[in-house]
């Protein structure tokens, strides 16, 4: 083996030419290699940069769609002022205006007949019940003879006293005898009145045996029946409603009783009936019970046979007219510190505003204090927001349409 030989086996750092190769085209390759990760690593970067733009730019967008979508969507109603007739509801229980008990007024009896039924409508003096005056009958026939006996002794004694007056002038009688035929003439007179007068009492005794209507009116109720011995310690025997009138006793709170005034108009409505009467208030209790707070409004009602006392009963009582804004129910919250609305501004912000109600009627409830009819109320919804939530405010009639 000579010196080349040696040189070409291995390389200037001792490693095998048939190991490594060209020593040249490994730089090369490598190099290459080298270039191409450059690139690559330029490219993620210039990937790195769009994407930030279009996160900045295109998502800035979207997250702000995505914040419109979520401001909540609101139903806003503008009340205005208007004039409001006020109403008053209550209950009650129906009764007879003026309601007259009738009994016995007489010595009494056993009743031979009843004449009436509750419902019927009598008139003044009617018979309501017939007593029996079998007694009565023979003693008022016994004092009518007596009347005639004291009668025919008062007019003996009349022509007695004229005889004696002629025979006095001539001297057969004397003075003193006149006199005494005189006085015998005025106690007879004066018997034939006592006669009279127990007659006419007997009379008037077994006229009211009878019991008789007081006044024209109803019949509500009956307890007599035939047979029944019945006298002026029995009570009462039957009720009547004078006139028909009939009335609701409707209690209402110290609130409502100082809106009212007597002659004010109210509708009735009876349990059942499917009737409304229109009555007028005729009289409003002084007295407040301390323990309900309330007191009775009576409202007089005129006779229909769909009126039954005892009934229960339901009013609606004009209370005055009022102008200010009226807002339904659901426009209206409460908590502990009382009674608000949500007004919503022109920046669509949501503002809590304490109000205070007054007149609740079928359309709404009027506002008293805290609007002045021209604020964007939020109609419904309100118990889900809080103050300075911001809304986008929907007008009602928009709704409507």
């Amino acid at each position: 083996m000579n010196y080349d030989s040696k040189i070409q086996a291995t390389d200037l750092q001792g490693i095998p030419a048939s190991a490594t190769g060209n020593p040249l085209a490994d730089y090369d390759q490598q190099d290459r290699a080298a270039r191409r990760r450059m690139i690559g690593l330029i490219a993620l970067g210039l990937l790195a940069i769009v994407a930030i733009w279009f996160f900045i730019h295109r998502g800035g967008k979207d997250a702000a769609n995505t914040d419109t979508q979520q401001v909540p969507v609101v139903t806003v109603v503008e009340p205005g002022r208007s004039a409001i007739a006020g109403e008053i509801s209550a209950t009650g229980t129906l009764a007879a205006r003026r309601e007259m008990p009738v009994g016995s007024v007489g010595e009494g009896g056993q009743v031979r007949e009843v004449r009436v039924e509750p419902g019927d409508w009598v008139q003044q003096g009617a018979v309501l019940a017939v007593i029996d005056r079998s007694v009565q009958t023979q003693q008022i026939a016994s004092q009518a003879a007596q009347v005639q006996v004291a009668a025919a002794d008062a007019r003996l004694a009349q022509a007695n006293l004229d005889r004696a007056l002629k025979l006095v002038d001539r001297g057969f009688i004397s003075k003193a005898d006149v006199d005494r035929l005189t006085a015998t003439r005025d106690s007879a007179v004066a018997r034939v009145g006592v006669a009279r007068a127990t007659l006419g009492q007997l009379q008037a005794q077994t006229a009211r045996l009878n019991i008789l209507a007081p006044a024209a009116g109803l019949v509500l109720e009956r307890r007599a029946e035939p047979g029944q011995v019945v006298t002026g310690g029995s009570g009462v025997l039957f009720r009547m409603a004078k006139g028909g009138e009939m009335e609701l006793l409707a209690s209402m709170s110290e609130d409502d009783l100082a809106q009212l005034s007597v002659g004010v108009e109210a509708k009735v409505t009876p349990v059942g009936s499917g009737k409304t009467f229109v009555g007028q208030v005729w009289q409003i209790s002084p007295v407040i019970d301390p323990q309900t707070r309330q007191g009775t409004v009576r409202i007089a009602l005129k006779y229909d046979p769909a009126l039954r006392p005892g009934g229960f009963a339901s009013a609606v009582v004009e209370s005055g007219t009022v102008v200010a804004p009226m807002l339904p129910e659901s426009a209206i919250q409460s908590d502990d510190k009382g009674q608000f609305v949500y007004v919503v501004g022109a920046k669509g912000i949501a503002h809590r505003r304490a109000v205070k109600t007054g007149l609740v009627t079928s359309k709404g409830i009027t506002v008293t204090d805290g609007l002045t009819g021209t604020e964007k109320i939020v109609l419904r919804a309100g118990g889900f927001l809080n103050d300075g939530d911001k809304v986008k405010p929907r007008s009602a009639t928009a709704v409507a349409r």
